[in-house]
């Protein structure tokens, strides 16, 4: 389903409410699995504008060498901080990758439904949302990388964190625990630079030091847009 929340358009949409209906969401909505996939996790509203400006550059960068690798790109979906980035950037480039939003359907704006007071706006650049069952920020972590798996089919997949809050700490989580890669943008706050402190032995933080410990982790500064391109590439690009 498609269709209009106020005065902004609303992705394509599909509604699971069990892993065993995924199949049949990502089929209605035409994604092509089997192809690379980078899960971008981290900030919405708690992001500053020196960040958001950086990570925009950045992602000038990024987003068609994703168009290359045939990637997809999963997130949150809503209209703000890296989200919203990501939209932006692949509108802006002219991309092609499926860009994927996947919401807990009781937080975000759609038509014909009763709204939360919270409840956030769908970023209108993505190409497809899948809708989970929730109505609290956070139910959807777990099907953040249920859909990553289901799309990837095989092929290499990573997750990208910058900044974030205490729901990042569960969506890096849930990835290590299901073997996919984690890449830490050290230099864009919060959660991101907790886990960057702590592979420097700078806290006492217990869940960021666990992740900092990890061999599935790796810290990239933001000051260093070659070595995320590089970092990524290394993983994504060995699926073609």
């Amino acid at each position: 389903m498609s269709g209009t929340a106020g005065d902004l358009a609303v992705p394509p949409y599909a509604r699971v409410g069990q892993p065993a209906d995924l199949s049949a969401a990502l089929g209605a909505l035409s994604i092509g699995l089997h192809r690379p996939v980078l899960v971008s996790a981290g900030g919405a509203g708690g992001m500053t504008p020196d960040h958001l400006a950086v990570m925009a550059r950045v992602m000038e960068r990024i987003v068609p060498a994703l168009d290359r690798w045939g990637a997809a790109v999963i997130d949150g979906g809503t209209d703000s901080g890296v989200m919203k980035i990501m939209g932006q950037a692949r509108e802006a480039a002219g991309a092609r990758f499926p860009l994927v939003g996947v919401a807990a359907e009781g937080t975000v704006v759609l038509p014909g439904t009763a709204t939360a007071p919270d409840a956030a706006r769908l970023e209108p650049h993505h190409t497809h949302v899948v809708l989970v069952p929730g109505d609290a920020w956070g139910d959807e972590s777990p099907w953040l990388s249920r859909v990553a798996a289901a799309i990837a089919d095989g092929q290499p997949s990573l997750t990208l964190v910058a900044n974030g809050g205490q729901i990042t700490y569960d969506d890096i989580g849930h990835s290590l625990q299901a073997g996919r890669p984690v890449i830490i943008l050290a230099g864009t706050g919060r959660t991101a630079d907790a886990i960057a402190a702590a592979a420097r032995g700078h806290t006492d933080d217990r869940q960021a030091t666990q992740i900092a410990a990890s061999p599935g982790t790796q810290i990239v500064p933001l000051a260093d847009p070659q070595a995320l391109y590089s970092a990524i590439e290394s993983i994504l690009a060995r699926g073609r």
